[in-house]
């Protein structure tokens, strides 16, 4: 890796720490100079807009997003069971780490048209990676006709990640995960399978590790 790779990467692990526990994406380049102490010049080169800054942030969360369903893919071989765990994780890790929510600003087309053609290409790249896991997934559950599954389970996770950082709902909160793993069975269609009981979701909150990537930098 590079030192400008290296020094991106570290730019955008300084945004989100700098991010955690807002409601809006109120960063600019400019408050990363005190906090990463590093010169305006260097980080505007880096990010040459505002959008590429809320772009690099959401590619880096998206990118973490793939990593973990790419282990997800050798830990849990039944879908379902995949698809919920993987969900209740990320929603684990924004409410235990307060981490600013990507959802509330992307994806955001007007935004990617002001962002610097590599930023914006990534962002596409990652997030179109991403969005076929998720479909491929919850077709691999099965499919159910009538409705556009993906798109419905798509717009309720937004929801519901921006509706627990409003209503500051704890991480340990094991009756969270079932009724989030429930109604995700409901919009798939799938109402009939069994979904993790809420013993199984205490075994697995013990299991998750107890610090956080973000606040560890």
């Amino acid at each position: 890796m590079s030192s400008w790779e290296q020094r991106s990467h570290y730019l955008i692990e300084v945004a989100q720490r700098s991010l955690i526990g807002h409601k809006t994406f109120d960063l600019c380049r400019s408050h990363l100079v005190a906090a990463s102490q590093i010169s305006k010049g260097t980080i505007y080169n880096h990010f040459t807009t505002e959008a590429d800054l809320v772009v690099a942030v959401a590619c880096a969360e998206y990118e973490e997003w793939l990593a973990a369903a790419k282990r997800d893919m050798q830990r849990y071989p039944d879908p379902l069971t995949r698809f919920l765990y993987h969900h209740c994780y990320r929603l684990h890790q924004m409410l235990s780490q307060q981490r600013y929510v990507i959802e509330r600003v992307m994806p955001n087309q007007a935004l990617l048209l002001q962002a610097t053609d590599s930023y914006r290409q990534r962002f596409e790249k990652i997030s179109a990676e991403y969005n076929r896991w998720n479909r491929l997934t919850i077709s691999e559950i099965g499919d159910i006709p009538g409705f556009n599954r993906a798109e419905l389970v798509k717009d309720y996770l937004r929801g519901a990640m921006i509706n627990s950082d409003d209503a500051n709902r704890q991480a340990d909160d094991v009756q969270l995960y079932c009724q989030f793993s429930y109604a995700l069975s409901q919009l798939m269609g799938h109402s009939d399978k069994r979904i993790p009981t809420k013993p199984a979701f205490v075994h697995w909150l013990s299991h998750l590790p107890s610090t956080s990537a973000i606040s560890a930098v």
